[in-house]
Order: structure tokens, then C-alpha cells, then sequence
């Protein structure tokens, strides 16, 4: 049995449909890159798969059961917005987190915190963007989830943040866990992952695994990407 499975699901926001009749299986134990531009429908996905967006056909299911409230106990969100109140310090939040999600540790946030360099009294509302992104992946990898989706957690953070941000993430991987992520850094997740998810257009293209497509066709995650964005102008910043 597939642990995450959406069927068919389309999403339509007035007279724009951000995922269109899109079907993909999630297997525990691998680790997924969701690639495409902005507006291809990642995001809305991802949402959707949280519960948080409701499809307008089609459904999402979590080991076979309609994604609902006991499947958000086991899946874990990280998502690009700002969830955090502004009187909060960072403490408040692995607090906040620990009242919502039996799963959490506060053992483990408080020592993912000191590895990625943070005070738990420094108030979330003062962060730069990397810190705020830092504190983001610490309060969910503190959760021993089955599912993590992580919707761009590298987005505008340097290099050395990223390395903590990845070795914190891939600490999480286990033959009974999925890690989704997506990222505009295509050539950081070719490290780390398993399969490639494609979407363009709301729109699935091709999901593949990276081994296989550097044996089969002799190409890069980066070169594929190129090979399904490029001709229609779409860049990627491959930073």
C-alpha cells in the first residue's frame, strides 16, 4: 500500500486551475524532489495532501484512508509562508508545536536549535528569512511523522544554512518515512533524492528516479529539468 496517494485531484480557483486531474503515489522509505517554476502547481498539492486545501475533485489518501484529521497526527508541513505569532520567541514555538502534535520532542527541537546556531529566547518577529527558515525545519523535524513535505525550505538561504537545514532533514530518513521536498535548487536535491516529481502548467509531467534517469538516458536531475522547462523559456536559478 501506497503511504500518500492522491487519485485524479484537481484544484480550481475560479477561472484558474492550479492542479489539474493529477494521480501520484508517495512510498515510505524514499526521498522525492518536486520540481517545476512557480505556479505549476506544488504548493496547492502539497496543501492539499495537508488537508489544508480541499480538492475540487479527485481525492487525497493517507495508507489508504481520506486524508483527515488522525492523518495530519503523521504528516508533517513546512510550508513557505510565515506561521508563527509575533510576540512569540523561539521557545514559544517548539511550545506551541508541542501543544498541537503528540509526536513532538522538545528534547529534539531544543537540539536541533543549538546545531543550527539558534537562542530560544531571540523572538521569531526580529529573524532574517534564513533563521526564520531554520526554525521552520526545527519545530517539524522535531515530529516523528511518517510524511514530511517540505515546500521550498531552502528558499533564500545561504550555503552554510542549507547544510544545516539538510543534515537536520535527512536525519529523518528511514525505510518507514517519506521526505517530500520542493525547491527551486534542483541541483541541491540531485544529491539527496531518490525520485523526481515533474510539474508544469498544474500539471503532472513524469516522475522518475534519478539513478534511473542517469543509467537510461545518461542525464542529470538538472539536465532533465532543462529538457522539460527550457524550451518554453522557463529558467530555473540553479544556484
Amino acid at each position: 500500500m501506497n503511504m500518500l496517494e492522491c487519485r485524479d485531484i484537481t484544484k480550481v480557483y475560479g477561472r484558474k486551475t492550479a492542479v489539474d486531474h493529477v494521480s501520484l503515489q508517495i512510498e515510505p522509505g524514499r526521498i522525492y524532489a518536486m520540481l517545476g517554476p512557480n505556479g505549476s502547481g506544488k504548493t496547492t498539492l502539497m496543501k492539499m495532501a495537508m488537508g489544508i486545501v480541499k480538492p475540487t475533485s479527485g481525492g487525497f489518501y493517507y495508507q489508504g484512508e481520506p486524508i483527515g484529521v488522525e492523518s495530519r497526527k503523521e504528516i508533517a508541513y513546512v510550508s513557505t509562508e510565515p506561521y508563527f505569532y509575533s510576540w512569540m520567541t523561539i521557545r514559544d514555538a517548539g511550545k506551541y508545536y508541542a501543544d498541537f502534535f503528540e509526536d513532538f520532542s522538545m528534547q529534539e527541537y531544543e537540539r536541533l536549535l543549538d546545531r543550527m546556531e539558534l537562542t530560544p529566547d531571540m523572538r521569531t518577529k526580529a529573524l532574517s528569512s534564513g533563521m526564520m527558515a531554520k526554525v521552520k525545519i526545527a519545530v517539524t523535524m522535531a515530529r516523528k511523522a511518517k510524511v514530511y513535505l517540505l515546500d521550498e525550505p531552502l528558499n533564500g538561504i545561504d550555503l552554510l544554512a542549507r547544510d544545516q537545514i539538510m543534515e537536520s532533514v535527512l536525519e529523518a530518513v528511514d525505510p518507514e518515512v517519506a521526505l517530500v521536498l520542493s525547491s527551486h535548487l534542483v541541483d541541491e536535491l540531485e544529491k539527496i533524492v531518490d525520485t523526481a516529481i515533474f510539474m508544469k502548467d498544474s500539471h503532472l509531467v513524469q516522475v522518475c528516479g534519478v539513478e534511473e534517469l542517469r543509467m537510461r538516458e545518461g542525464k542529470s536531475l538538472v539536465d532533465k529539468y532543462r529538457e522539460i522547462y527550457g524550451h518554453s523559456g522557463e529558467r530555473n536559478r540553479m544556484e
